[in-house]
């Protein structure tokens, strides 16, 4: 059986906190899908396609250490991004076999 795209399963719930130390949620999966997008692209956040909540977790990503800047300019961390492809891997290419 094959989950929705996006969707933390329990495979990534388990493996964001070995990797983050805690659970992420669907919103905190489809920013990283996001902010992989942009970090492979233009490097630039467009405020426009973001919402308040995730705002706040990018808010939380950078008082963690995790990233610098946004729309004038993202940076990542090689740890975060490592992190993050593990689980849009896992959210987006092995959950729909």
């Amino acid at each position: 059986m094959t989950s929705k795209r996006g969707v933390p399963t329990k495979e990534i719930k388990r493996m964001s906190l070995k990797l983050l130390g805690y659970k992420i949620t669907t919103t905190e999966l489809r920013l990283m899908a996001y902010v992989n997008y942009v970090m492979c692209n233009e490097q630039r956040i467009d405020i426009r396609k973001i919402n308040q909540e995730e705002r706040i977790i990018l808010s939380s990503w950078r008082t963690k250490g995790y990233i610098e800047g946004g729309a004038s300019g993202l940076a990542i961390t090689k740890e975060f991004w490592n992190a993050i492809c593990e689980l849009v891997w896992l959210g987006y290419v092995v959950g729909n076999k």
